[in-house]
C-alpha cells in the first residue's frame, strides 16, 4: 500500500475545503417568463377558414388572348405585420415569360398577424403567343415586415 506524502493530502483537504465553501455560496432562483418571437411568414390556402393549403394551381385550357383568374387566401401566420408582393421563377420554357404574365390585386397591401386577405390570382395569355402548347412555373408570395 502506497502512502501519500502530507503535501498531497494538504492538497487534497484543500479541494475539499475550496468545494464545500463554493457549494455555500452557491443559490438559484427560478422564475417564469414569457417572450414573443418576431416573425414572418406568410402561409395561402383556397379557403378563408385555412382548411386547404395551396400546394399547386392548374390553370386549365387557356386560349391565346384569354385570361385565368383564381382566389387564394394569404394568411398572416407570424407574430409581425407584413407587406405583401408577388413574383414568379422558374418557368419552363423560359420563353413563356414573353407571351405569359401573372397578376394579383395584393401588391402593397398591408397583413397584421392573424389576419386573412382574399387574393385574386390572373394569368394572362397574349394573342401573339406561339410555339407553347404548355408551361410551368412557381409563384413566391413574401411577406416583408413593415
Amino acid at each position: 500500500m502506497q502512502r501519500l506524502s502530507l503535501g498531497a493530502l494538504l492538497a487534497i483537504a484543500a479541494v475539499g475545503v475550496i468545494a464545500s465553501a463554493l457549494g455555500a455560496l452557491m443559490a438559484s432562483y427560478t422564475f417564469n417568463n414569457t417572450a414573443t418571437v418576431r416573425a414572418v411568414g406568410v402561409s395561402v390556402y383556397w379557403y378563408s377558414n385555412r382548411t386547404s393549403p395551396v400546394t399547386a394551381i392548374d390553370w386549365g385550357n387557356i386560349a391565346p388572348g384569354e385570361n385565368a383568374t383564381k382566389t387564394i387566401y394569404v394568411y398572416n401566420n407570424g407574430t409581425l405585420a407584413v407587406t405583401l408582393s408577388m413574383t414568379t421563377e422558374q418557368w419552363s420554357p423560359a420563353t413563356a415569360t414573353n407571351y405569359i404574365t401573372l397578376n394579383w390585386n395584393c401588391t402593397g397591401q398591408v397583413l397584421s398577424p392573424g389576419d386573412v386577405i382574399c387574393a385574386a390570382l390572373t394569368l394572362n395569355v397574349s394573342r401573339s403567343i406561339s410555339g407553347i402548347t404548355s408551361f410551368s412555373f412557381n409563384i413566391v408570395i413574401t411577406g416583408t415586415e413593415q
